[in-house]
């Protein structure tokens, strides 16, 4: 495995890692006192607020981590140029994610327009995003496996 996939793994992980340590975090530290706060749009405001930066500074963060793990234990191994593959696989990928995050949209604003919950529908956008990323990292490793 080389290393551009090693990344795609642990973006992958890490993806899932965060989303529910930080799900859980919230549910134990609001829904379960207040469950009456899902109907709350500040509630919900201030979450997506909160889970955008905690995502990408623990992102971030572990990708350094990764960096300097992966120089620790495979010393001789230089990271590889990007070339037209590796681009025309990220345009695949986000092309993929971007399918599933807009269908998810749809489906948010299809929960709004039937009068169900108004919960549902950011947790229809939170399930679609975290799926679209997810979706976008299996479609990379796949497409570096297989090939484009």
């Amino acid at each position: 495995m080389d290393i551009k996939e090693r990344k795609i793994l642990v973006s992958l992980i890490s993806s899932i890692l965060i989303l529910s340590i930080y799900t859980i975090y919230v549910y134990q530290n609001s829904v379960i006192k207040n469950p009456e706060i899902l109907n709350d749009f500040s509630f919900w405001g201030k979450s997506f607020l909160i889970l955008i930066p905690v995502s990408i500074t623990a992102q971030i963060v572990i990708q350094i981590l990764f960096a300097i793990f992966n120089a620790i234990t495979h010393p001789k191994e230089k990271e590889s140029v990007t070339d037209e593959r590796d681009k025309l696989i990220e345009l695949k990928a986000i092309k993929i994610a971007h399918y599933i995050f807009i269908t998810g949209f749809m489906l948010a604003m299809g929960v709004v327009a039937f009068g169900l919950q108004p919960w549902l529908m950011f947790v229809a956008l939170i399930v679609s995003g975290f799926i679209a990323a997810i979706v976008n990292d299996f479609a990379r490793l796949y497409f570096y496996k297989k090939g484009v």
